[in-house]
């Protein structure tokens, strides 16, 4: 009989078990529900793509603030043809509406951004190397090395080689040229040196198989025009 007792205990003992650890999915189910639930933020970075009405596609340039809300810096050519822009190409993550442009002449425009659920560090995103901060923004100079990033063709450094020059045809003045070659896709991405915006790229005559110079609208003109200043402390 002590046996028989013996085996009962362990066979109950057993089952005991194998009810506790069926129970375990369904419990972690319900916490993964409770956190779908959830309301997601969206990080948003200089260099991030941006889909525009309209079927536009552009890259941020930066994230600047005015003192009360925070907003994009953009190629003026993307900004005059879209109002409103999505963080997503199904164009479902709200971010913001375009707030001013100036295209031709020079080539830059603002986002305001309205995202309720949006988080927009000074940075910019260097595929593949984390994001960076940006402090401050600068004047480009002959000689100045940057950094630029895009999402087409990732991040590559080289060199500022001409300031205060125009694109072919006279249609936007007061540019720099860098020379690393650049891919449409990444048209709008940021240009840094070190800690500091520097500007963002507006035309590539070609990609990456057939030129090694772009042109870049400098980031102070659009601070200056809209009121705004990189370098906050805040996330947006």
């Amino acid at each position: 009989m002590a046996d028989v007792r013996h085996i009962r205990a362990l066979c109950a003992a057993a089952l005991g078990l194998l009810l506790l650890v069926a129970a375990l999915p369904a419990a972690h189910a319900a916490g993964a529900g409770a956190g779908a639930g959830e309301r997601q933020s969206t990080v948003l970075r200089g260099g991030d793509a941006l889909y525009g009405s309209g079927g536009v596609r552009c890259t941020l340039g930066f994230n600047a603030t005015d003192g009360t809300g925070v907003h994009g810096i953009l190629p003026g050519h993307c900004g005059n043809v879209a109002d409103s822009w999505y963080a997503d190409p199904e164009r479902s993550v709200p971010v913001g509406r375009t707030s001013g442009a100036t295209f031709p002449g020079s080539d830059h425009a603002a986002i305001r951004y309205t995202g309720p659920d949006l988080e927009a560090p000074s940075e910019v995103t260097t595929y593949g190397d984390g994001p960076r901060r940006v402090e401050r923004a600068v004047e480009p100079r002959p000689g100045m090395p940057v950094c630029r990033s895009g999402p087409a063709s990732g991040r590559q450094c080289g060199t500022v080689t001409q300031v205060n020059v125009s694109l072919p045809g006279g249609l936007v003045d007061g540019l720099f040229t860098v020379d690393l070659c650049a891919e449409p896709g990444d048209d709008g991405g940021p240009v840094v040196s070190g800690d500091a915006a520097v500007g963002f790229l507006v035309h590539t005559p070609g990609d990456c198989g057939s030129t090694g110079t772009t042109y870049y609208q400098p980031v102070q003109e659009p601070l200056a025009a809209y009121g705004l200043e990189v370098g906050y402390g805040g996330t947006g």
